[in-house]
């Protein structure tokens, strides 16, 4: 059987021969948010399905596709749809795209997901700013041996979530005139929603959005030398005192409306990176 890196060289070599121009920066997506990356210039699109190893996205609106090209002349790479432990997959498939744009040279990441929101003062719509996350799946993506040409045996969380990246989406947002919320994900395993007394908890904890992904990519990402920018699209806000079913239907809606300022937000930052750090 192929180790990991054995696959990942294979999947590598597949994509490299397709694609006209090695990413900078690589963007994924999360329920409802696949449009969301479209905004970009495509040179080239790739079924997951076609391409050697990867996994392939078992849920609602996770198109499957990778994406190539440019945003505002600066090479991006996008994955429409993620993986999630619920499907059954493990951390390392659920990180595997993360290490397929690590090895194409990906530096910075963005990454978006529909999120419940925790904090009262949310509203559905919103788009949370993620400056940092609690990871409650119960397990973690570099469990087993360390691979030492990906990153370091024990890397450092402090900073998962870049100052830097966070203060542009700021600055892009507010010349806009939107205001964007700041706050700290936690991470689940799902496929089941929160109970009311989950929810308490919670909050209690510190956490103002809760979801079922992004940690372990986070985690491989911060363990591959990304730079991280977290967008979290508020789909419901729970209210623990007086609990209301959420759809993933209407959780689909809410995060499709929000594409407009998602694109807005990852075209913003694109160009101040190609400014500053390519150009």
């Amino acid at each position: 059987m192929k180790t990991v890196k054995q696959r990942l060289a294979e999947t590598i070599d597949f994509i490299k021969s397709r694609i006209k121009e090695a990413p900078y920066i690589g963007l994924l997506t999360g329920t409802g948010l696949g449009d969301s990356a479209e905004s970009m210039a495509i040179e080239t699109t790739i079924r997951y399905a076609d391409i050697p190893h990867f996994p392939i996205s078992t849920v609602q609106t996770h198109i499957g596709r990778l994406l190539s090209g440019s945003m505002n002349a600066c090479p991006v790479i996008a994955m429409q749809g993620r993986f999630h432990l619920y499907e059954g997959y493990r951390p390392v498939e659920v990180t595997f795209p993360i290490r397929v744009m690590q090895q194409l040279g990906v530096k910075i990441l963005i990454v978006s997901n529909a999120a419940g929101g925790l904090n009262p003062d949310f509203k559905p719509g919103d788009i949370m700013l993620i400056t940092d996350h609690i990871n409650l799946t119960g397990t973690n993506p570099l469990i087993g041996p360390n691979e030492d040409s990906w990153g370091p045996r024990f890397p450092d969380m402090t900073r998962a979530y870049d100052e830097a990246l966070i203060a542009a989406a700021e600055s892009i947002a507010n010349a806009s005139g939107v205001h964007l919320q700041k706050g700290i994900y936690v991470g689940l395993t799902g496929p089941s929603l929160e109970t009311p007394s989950e929810v308490k908890f919670l909050q209690t904890i510190g956490a103002e959005a809760v979801g079922f992904s992004t940690v372990h990519e986070v985690i491989a990402a911060v363990h591959s030398g990304m730079r991280v920018l977290g967008l979290s699209t508020i789909t419901n806000v729970h209210n623990p005192e007086n609990p209301v079913p959420a759809t993933v239907e209407e959780i689909i809606e809410v995060a499709k409306g929000t594409t407009p300022l998602l694109e807005t937000i990852m075209k913003g930052v694109s160009i101040k990176i190609y400014e500053t750090e390519i150009r």
